[in-house]
Order: structure tokens, then sequence, then C-alpha cells
């Protein structure tokens, strides 16, 4: 019986993962380079911090996740304030930043620009306790559904509960750079 089993095993096929475990995969700077090419809009999480002032951070990781139920899935770096606060208060906002706000994605991804300064001058409003961008191209706040930590980031899954839309063009990213969409405009026919 013994030498049925081990038969058994060695006549099937090798598991792809098991074979991909084993190996050293490739080195960070690769997989930067592979991720440049993702282009996506540039977005700024915003929440409200323990001490009861916003705080917020430039994400481009973000993307819809479902539309029944509504959420959305933002990958936050790990050990940020705004990760944090994210988890202490349960909800935050996602502002869809516009072409013409490039300078604000940069303010807010610049870790050595403190929060009172990244909230300068910025038009804002409380939606269900966190901050959203009365300038955004689109907003929405989210209930935490879900956090779990990947890597050197943590995916957040929010269940969107309010959300409002404005006509213009995004803020893209990518190949590391700020980009906007060129061509026809919104809701153009081809």
């Amino acid at each position: 019986m013994a030498d049925l089993a081990l038969n058994l095993a060695l006549a099937r096929p090798p598991d792809p993962g098991e074979q991909l475990r084993d190996e050293p995969g490739p080195d960070t700077e690769h997989c930067l380079r592979l991720y440049a090419k993702l282009a996506s809009g540039v977005t700024v999480v915003t929440t409200q911090g323990g001490d009861g002032r916003p705080t917020g951070m430039t994400v481009s990781a973000l993307t819809s996740l479902s539309a029944r139920p509504p959420l959305l899935l933002a990958c936050l770096r790990n050990g940020s304030h705004t990760l944090s606060a994210i988890g202490g208060q349960g909800v935050f906002a996602v502002n869809l930043l516009r072409d013409n706000q490039r300078s604000r994605a940069a303010q807010f991804a610049d870790p050595a620009v403190s929060p009172s300064e990244r909230f300068r001058e910025i038009p804002l409003r409380r939606v269900l306790g966190a901050p959203v961008f009365g300038d955004a191209l689109g907003w929405s706040v989210c209930l935490v559904e879900d956090i779990r930590r990947y890597g050197d980031h943590s995916a957040v899954v929010g269940r969107v509960a309010v959300v409002q839309v404005a006509s213009g063009r995004p803020l893209l990213w990518h190949d590391r750079r700020f980009g906007s969409l060129s061509g026809a405009g919104e809701g153009a026919r081809r």
C-alpha cells in the first residue's frame, strides 16, 4: 500500500505554486518598474486624526472592488498616520483630484509636510466625520469594512456611504509622473 501511495505522489504533476515558493522572485526595482507602468487616477485619502484634526495622504493604488455592495479598495503604506487614523475612526474619504491639482497631490505625498500645512487653504467640509475636498473632481466617504496587511502596504476596503461627482478631467499618475487625459473631452462620442 505504501508503494501505491508513493507511486501516486510521484505521478502527480508538480504544483506551480510550490515551485514559485522556492524561487527568490524578482528584485524590488524590477517590480517597481512594472508598477510604474500602471496608469491610475490620483486621489487623496483623508480621515479625522485622533487629535480631531484632518489627516491624509496621496494614494494612486485605489480601485473599485464591487458595485453591489459599493466597495472601494485603497492601498496605504504601513506605518502611515493616515492608515492608523482610518483604523481608529472607521471612516475615510477618497478625494479624486482634478488634472490641475498636481501641487496638492505632491503636497499630500511629501512626508515632510505637516498635516496642518497639507490642509491649508483647501475648501473642506465634513461628511460623516471625514474631511472631503470641496473642489475635488469627485469624492466618496467610506465606512471601513476590512483592513489587511500585505507586505509594506495594507489593503483598506471601504463601503461607499456617500458619493459626489463633478465634471472635469482627472489627474493621472503614470511612469512616476503626473499626467492628464488628452483628446476628446468628457462625454464625447467616438
